[in-house]
């Protein structure tokens, strides 16, 4: 190939990455955008509303875990499908992904109503924080099953490289519910109740417009054990990965909480923001698992690793400037939270770990997308355990017994995020991630 043909084709694989990546970006922004606004409002109210959303959605984030893995594990095996031309293959798994869905939500929800209160009296110090966690959570838990029919929604919809009518979805729903919120919490004098409203709102709109979405593809709706069985199959070592984020998250949480409500406060903002960068990155990564499932789909090595190492380097570019907003916003940002002094300053602790792994953060979001899209989950899976045992959760809790303070958190989180750098580094550069074929 010509350098002027080589730059050519590299110029469209940009824009079809692009074409991809930004409405997934809107997206995967709605949710932990929403997030940002909810603590923003509840922030206003004090400190221990704040600690109450703080745990509660931390709780909460579990449930966003499960939409993850359905999203991701429905993603690949729909690109796959689409790359081979069978569109009626890829929409089918979306509708047995929306059966799981509804079967999976109708569990959390029974089991957050029945375990909310030991869950926030576990993490919470505060009794008040507690009971004020458990309470929110009860109501907020009715949003799961809209939120896990969305997340399998947004999963066939990836794979047949829809990202347009998921944006529309989502967006939707939220700037109803970011406007609903503060009139729910202030207008109508709901004060925290009130955002778990909103936050309810949001969820089941959105999971009822990707169910009419599905519903109007007039595939089959009758539910399939195999194929729903084949999807739990593929999910399981997604599951253990992400079983592996979720024990970091929440004894992040708990080992703040042990720190004072300040400090959990502060820790709940740099979080929701570590979350809402990670996502938003993660939309370059949505782009790789779509291009790379039909590019092996399709039985081209060559074009799934040409993708591979393009989304690697837009992944580390769109790093670099997340970390430059984030520095440059380091003195405002946390205002706008919350008007506590105490927690300023305990963010003020937090925010250099912050930015500084935000451009490693670009491209190991990158690459899980390229080996999710492969199908390539048991290495992730493997990886993320050494990163999760070895790492993050060794130094949380010597911060928690050496009183560290959130310092010693962030470490953790740094040393995780490094080992996954270089485990995905090493598995890119190989070629066993690399296989065709309508499934893996």
């Amino acid at each position: 190939m010509s350098p002027s043909a080589a730059r050519t084709a590299d110029a469209t694989l940009t824009r079809r990455i692009a074409g991809l990546a930004l409405p997934a970006l809107v997206v995967l922004a709605a949710e932990p955008l929403y997030v940002l606004v909810d603590t923003a409002v509840v922030g206003h109210l004090g400190r221990l509303p704040l600690a109450a959303v703080a745990v509660g959605g931390t709780v909460m984030s579990l449930a966003v875990w499960f939409g993850t893995l359905m999203a991701y594990g429905t993603t690949g095996r729909a690109a796959r499908r689409f790359g081979a031309g069978d569109r009626t293959g890829a929409v089918s798994e979306g509708v047995q992904a929306s059966w799981l869905a509804l079967i999976t939500a109708l569990v959390l929800v029974v089991l957050a109503q029945v375990f909310a209160g030991p869950l926030a009296r576990a993490l919470a110090s505060d009794p008040e924080a507690a009971r004020s966690a458990e309470t929110w959570l009860r109501i907020a838990v009715l949003g799961v099953p809209g939120l896990l029919l969305a997340a399998a929604g947004n999963g066939w919809m990836r794979g047949v490289q829809d990202t347009r009518r998921p944006l529309w979805f989502v967006l939707g729903a939220n700037v109803l519910s970011a406007a609903l919120c503060p009139l729910l919490v202030y207008g109508a004098g709901w004060g925290l109740e009130g955002s778990a409203v909103a936050n309810v709102v949001a969820q089941t709109v959105s999971g009822g417009l990707f169910l009419w979405a599905v519903v109007r593809e007039r595939a089959p709706l009758r539910p399939v054990p195999a194929v729903i069985g084949n999807q739990l199959v593929l999910g399981r070592d997604l599951l253990i990965r992400g079983a592996a984020f979720q024990a970091c998250w929440l004894s992040a949480t708990a080992v703040a909480a042990r720190f004072g409500v300040a400090a959990v406060g502060a820790h709940q903002i740099a979080l929701q923001l570590w979350f809402f960068a990670a996502l938003a990155l993660d939309a370059v990564a949505i782009a790789a698992q779509s291009l790379v499932g039909a590019a092996l789909g399709a039985g081209d090595i060559t074009a799934a690793r040409e993708v591979a190492r393009r989304v690697t380097l837009v992944g580390g570019i769109a790093g670099v400037a997340f970390a430059g907003l984030a520095a440059a916003g380091a003195g405002v940002i946390p205002q706008l939270f919350t008007s506590d002094a105490a927690v300023h300053d305990q963010a003020a602790v937090v925010w250099p770990w912050f930015v500084a792994m935000l451009p490693f953060a670009g491209v190991v979001y990158a690459l899980d997308g390229v080996l999710i899209g492969a199908g390539d989950v048991g290495y992730l899976r493997t990886m993320t355990l050494i990163g999760a045992l070895g790492g993050f959760l060794p130094l949380i809790w010597l911060a928690h017994a050496f009183a560290w303070g959130l310092p010693g958190i962030w470490a953790g989180l740094a040393a995780f995020t490094l080992v996954r750098l270089v485990a995905l580094l090493i598995r890119w550069r190989g070629s066993r991630w690399a296989v065709v074929g309508v499934a893996r």
